[in-house]
Parts: structure tokens; C-alpha cells; sequence
């Protein structure tokens, strides 16, 4: 062992590092924004979630019980809601996450206690919105002796999710993940591999644009990502019986506007990375964000709101509420119109930025 020519080799590895600012930024960048999610945005104490309030026993006990769940903070009524029917309906299009419902004999239930006084009924197709209801489960109310906790003051209603069944909630927001990780990772390299292998030389003498170059290289993937989420839902049928409540032709579609998003952001990558190595790093830099942010493993209403602003940036977050919206509450495209319109300006904005840096010159 010669520890000069050892030195020397170490010498020229920290140059090298040096000149890859991508890498050194990587180095810096993915420890700092690990800690920060985790320790700042990542919250499992939910908070604030959208909810409605159904009162149909309008007595001053039923209003001061609303107004005592409401002070928890675990709830945030936003709608005052007329009819069961109209709780439905905000639950489907997944305007709001839970309701409270106060039943007309409110009292006799109360003074008599031989079933719940009210009900909460929360969207099932997150498991994590079921875990905040249950705190509420034994929700301390008012009685002759004050404010106490009597035997099951409150029921639980879990719709489309009564089992509460892991994975229904865990499977379609796989097919989210999953091609993420994959879609993107694979047009990232798409072309920084034409470049290292010497295709793009060829590709410079050729009349074809950068628009022809970007989508014939987005057009391929885009079948291997419809491929990729019949593979995820026929499995989930099969192995767990995951059922798809609305249509299934509604799904594939908001399914292929997620992989067009997915892929202009990989060629976006793409555009900005020098070799494959760099664009592996890069995409990687993309998942955790989307992971830890958009609802799939954390609680979304548990975020800070400067988290919650980043989330709806990130197209994933949109696209777990249109597969959860459509598979498990049965909810049409129309209904999450909001999220699909999300994922069309992501797409516009950042397929026409990645076009403009598709340059065929190979400096």
C-alpha cells in the first residue's frame, strides 16, 4: 500500500466532486430536505380536516356539542349541510373528508344512552382520516354532571371502506407511486443515454424538431405506464380484492393524464442532467417529495401549510385524489375536475419548458 498514490487517487475523486456541482448539491441537498420533511412537514397528528356539519336536532345541547368537537381542531366544518343525501354527495366528490351528524332525536339518545348520540361519518378510502375519527370515538359530552365521557358517545361510519381494510387504501395509491418512480426514472435517462452513446449525433443531422424528438421519445412510455396500471389493479382484484366503484374508462383516462405529467417531468430531468448518473440522482430527488407529501404515507392535513402549498405542486398529490375518488367513492371525472386540471397546467407547464432546452447540439 503506497499512501501517496492512495492520496493521489483520493485527490483526484474530491476534484472530480468538485467540478459535478450536481453531485455535491445532491450531497447537500437530499440530507437537508430528508430532515426537513421529517422533522418539519411530516406530522402524524391530524389536523383540520374539511368536514360538514348535519344538525338535524337544532337544540342548544346539539349546538354546543358541535360547537366542542369543532374546538378540538381535528375537524374543520366547512359545510352546514341540509340533507344526508348532501353529505354524500361533498363525501364523493371528496370535498370534504368527514361529517358530523347530529339525528333528530339527539336527545332521547343522549339522556337514555343505549346507542350513539351522533354519528361521524368520514371518507374510508383514507386510512388515515378513519384514525382521526376514532380519537373523536370518545369525544367527552355534556351531561347532567357535566362534561364527561359516557359509553360510546359517538359512532364511527366508515364509507366505502367499512372493513377498514388496509389495502384499499394502500392500492391505488400504489399506482401512483409506482409510476412515478418508474416513468420518471425512465425518461430522465432517455436522452442523456442517446448523448453518451453517440445516438444524438445521428439524430442532428436528421429534419426532426425538438417538439418530434421530445414526444417520440414520451409516446413509448406512456403504453408501458397504461401496461403498468393493469398489472397494479388486476393484481389488487385478485389478491385483495380491491374493487374500481366507478368507471373504469374514466380511470385509465386520469391514469394517462398522470403518466403525461410523469413523463414531462422526466424529460424535464433530463434536459438539466449531463450523464445517466445525474439523471438517476435527480429523479430520486423528485420521489421523496411526492412520496412524503401528497397524502400516500403521511397525512396530508397534518402539513403545515407552506407543505400543503408544495403538495398541490407536485402531481401525485392530484392524482391519489382522482384514483382513491374514482375506485373506492365511485366519483366521476367531473366531480375531481379540480385535480385533472391541476395535472393539465403541470403538463403544460413543465412538457413546454423541458421542449425549449431540447436542443440538438451536443454541447
Amino acid at each position: 500500500m503506497n499512501l501517496r498514490r492512495l492520496g493521489s487517487i483520493v485527490k483526484k475523486e474530491l476534484l472530480q466532486l468538485k467540478r459535478d456541482r450536481l453531485t455535491f448539491a445532491m450531497i447537500i441537498g437530499i440530507p437537508t430536505m430528508q430532515l426537513v420533511l421529517f422533522g418539519y412537514a411530516i406530522n402524524m397528528d391530524v389536523r383540520h380536516l374539511d368536514a360538514a356539519v348535519l344538525d338535524q336536532a337544532h337544540t342548544a345541547r346539539s349546538r354546543e356539542l358541535v360547537a366542542q368537537i369543532a374546538a378540538t381542531d381535528v375537524l374543520r366544518f366547512k359545510h352546514l349541510a341540509q340533507t344526508p343525501q348532501e353529505v354524500d354527495d361533498l363525501v364523493r366528490e371528496g370535498q370534504i373528508s368527514a361529517a358530523l351528524v347530529v339525528p333528530p332525536d339527539f336527545e332521547t339518545r343522549f339522556e337514555v344512552r343505549d346507542r350513539p348520540a351522533v354519528q361521524i361519518v368520514v371518507d374510508g378510502s383514507d386510512q388515515v382520516i378513519q384514525s382521526a375519527a376514532r380519537q373523536l370515538a370518545a369525544f367527552p359530552v355534556y351531561g347532567s354532571e357535566g362534561w364527561t365521557k359516557v359509553t360510546a358517545p359517538v359512532e364511527v361510519v366508515n364509507f366505502y371502506n367499512p372493513q377498514r381494510r388496509a389495502p384499499l387504501n394502500t392500492v391505488p395509491g400504489l399506482v401512483g407511486v409506482i409510476l412515478t418512480m418508474t416513468l420518471v426514472l425512465f425518461t430522465a435517462i432517455a436522452l442523456v443515454r442517446e448523448r453518451e452513446r453517440g445516438n444524438l449525433e445521428m439524430l442532428i443531422a436528421t429534419p426532426v424538431s425538438p417538439w418530434e424528438l421530445t414526444l417520440g421519445k414520451v409516446l413509448p412510455f406512456v403504453a408501458i405506464g397504461l401496461v403498468q396500471v393493469t398489472i397494479v389493479l388486476g393484481l389488487g382484484a385478485i389478491l385483495w380484492n380491491v374493487p374500481v366503484r366507478g368507471s373504469l374508462l374514466e380511470l385509465y383516462l386520469v391514469a394517462l393524464v398522470f403518466i403525461v405529467a410523469s413523463l414531462s417531468l422526466g424529460i424535464l430531468l433530463s434536459t438539466l442532467a449531463k450523464t445517466q448518473f445525474q439523471a438517476m440522482q435527480m429523479a430520486f430527488f423528485t420521489f421523496l417529495p411526492q412520496i412524503l407529501l401528497s397524502g400516500f404515507m403521511f397525512p396530508y392535513a397534518g402539513m403545515p401549510v407552506p407543505a400543503q402549498y408544495l403538495a398541490e405542486i407536485l402531481p401525485l398529490t392530484h392524482f391519489l385524489r382522482l384514483v382513491r375518488g374514482i375506485m373506492l367513492r365511485g366519483a366521476g371525472a367531473g366531480d375531481l375536475w379540480h385535480s385533472i386540471a391541476a395535472l393539465g397546467v403541470f403538463i403544460v407547464i413543465v412538457f413546454t419548458v423541458a421542449v425549449t432546452r431540447v436542443h440538438k447540439r451536443l454541447d
